[in-house]
């Protein structure tokens, strides 16, 4: 069912209101996450700082705003806000909505901003009820979704509106809800409720990204707190963990342990062990270690343990972190297993990353060292009058498209960086760059 929107800013902070519609921001400045959309500068910002929205599709996780990223945009362009489901309404309720946006036209010439949920759900002659309206702006569509666009919404509306990727909330975004939570007099401020350090840990990772199911624990555990003599409530990890009914691992993020496990799991790595790195990875997780962190520590593997033995380490390693941050946790707690497995059965090679360690050092020791003339751009005639570009051989002009020609300072002519081992895809390397020598060697008088 369509409703014509309501609830005032005032209005969610009621005390009976869950916490998680009394934290809901009123102000752009007030929002937190999604700064690639609102930060200055950005799409969001602009639209909202100019007073003008247009149809968008909102893409991403549970509990990362997308609902009150909505609100807002119609908030600052003055129009009317209608909430629609798609999950209860159906073609009637579309022309409900259509005839209430023509009359609020036709008498006050006010825009309409519908806000539909789950659009996903709504099924091809639904979205194609909607499209004539869309399309001469009688309504501004902001639809939220979960689902790949791509998949469930027809071609037509797609092109009609804008899709934006909504990213699950980081564990700074997480900490800085936790706090207005339970500072502010809307939220927990009142009751004086604080978390221990292990408590908070616990309290972002089982989150899951989703402020929504953070602040429905923390409240929750809140009211399983009896407040000491002072009126204080701490909240504790059992209390936490009764709160969210699941147990967490011990896990010392910031001492030893951290260290042990971030070693276990690059050893198990490098030594072609996937279920040593399977395990480790699960022991890093289900502590509450943040899962950018370990993608950054296997992409870093990917380059330097691995590399050019199976160049497609380190392209999986990035399609998994755009994976994760797509689909948060726990679902996307999936790629970075898959990242660890392909990983740990890649075959290994340091070769570039000791090679361009070698290359840094002469960079940094020899100083400036010059460009061979003959390798020089010449673009006046006063550089080629003084020799530059003198002499060089386009390699796609001779046989094999090899040349024998300096490119290495005449210092470090014969420097070797690169050795490339005969493991994986570097076989391929090595076997060129032979077949290179053994033609130069040839040409050779």
């Amino acid at each position: 069912m369509a409703k014509d929107t309501v609830t005032s800013p005032e209005g969610n902070q009621r005390a009976w209101a869950p916490l998680a519609q009394r934290m809901r921001p009123t102000s752009l400045d007030d929002y937190v996450g999604q700064a690639h959309l609102v930060g200055p500068g950005k799409l969001l910002r602009l639209m909202c700082e100019e007073g003008q929205v247009t149809s968008l599709i909102l893409w991403g996780p549970p509990g990362v705003g997308k609902t009150t990223l909505a609100r807002l945009l119609a908030q600052r362009a003055q129009a009317e806000f209608v909430e629609f489901s798609a999950v209860l309404a159906g073609i009637k309720d579309v022309r409900e909505v259509v005839a209430g946006a023509q009359a609020r036209r036709r008498i006050n010439n006010q825009a309409t901003v519908l806000f539909m949920d789950e659009i996903h759900r709504f099924n091809k002659a639904q979205q194609d009820a909607f499209l004539p309206h869309v399309e001469n702006g009688l309504i501004t569509l902001l639809g939220a979704t979960t689902e790949n666009p791509s998949f469930e919404i027809i071609p037509a509306l797609i092109s009609r509106t804008r899709v934006l990727v909504l990213e699950p909330l980081s564990l700074e975004d997480l900490r800085e809800l936790t706090h207005k939570a339970l500072t502010e007099s809307r939220g927990l401020g009142r009751q004086k409720a604080s978390l221990t350090e292990e408590a908070e840990a616990f309290l972002w990772r089982s989150s899951g990204g989703d402020a929504r199911a953070l602040f429905n624990a923390l409240e929750l555990a809140t009211s399983l707190v009896k407040a000491d003599s002072e009126g204080r409530r701490l909240i504790t990890l059992p209390i936490l963990e009764e709160a969210v009914q699941k147990k967490a691992w011990r896990y010392d993020k910031g001492g030893e342990e951290h260290y042990n496990l971030i070693s276990a799991l690059h050893k198990s790595l490098r030594d072609s062990d996937p279920d040593g790195a399977l395990y480790w990875l699960a022991r890093m997780l289900e502590g509450g270690e943040d899962p950018i962190y370990l993608l950054r520590r296997m992409i870093r593997f990917a380059s330097e343990d691995v590399g050019l033995a199976d160049p497609v380490g380190l392209m999986l390693g990035s399609a998994c972190l755009d994976s994760y941050r797509l689909l948060g946790s726990p679902e996307g707690d999936l790629a970075l297993a898959h990242l660890a497995v392909h990983l740990a059965c890649a075959p290994k090679s340091n070769a570039v990353y000791v090679a361009f360690g070698e290359a840094r050092t002469d960079a940094r020791e020899l100083g400036p060292l010059p460009v061979p003339l003959s390798i020089r751009n010449a673009p006046t005639r006063l550089m080629k009058e003084l020799g530059y570009g003198r002499g060089y051989q386009y390699a796609h002009d001779h046989e094999g498209a090899v040349v024998d020609q300096e490119h290495l300072p005449e210092r470090l002519v014969g420097r070797k960086y690169y050795r490339p081992t005969d493991r994986g895809r570097e076989k391929l390397a090595a076997e060129f760059l032979a077949a290179r020598e053994a033609k130069l060697k040839a040409k050779k008088p």
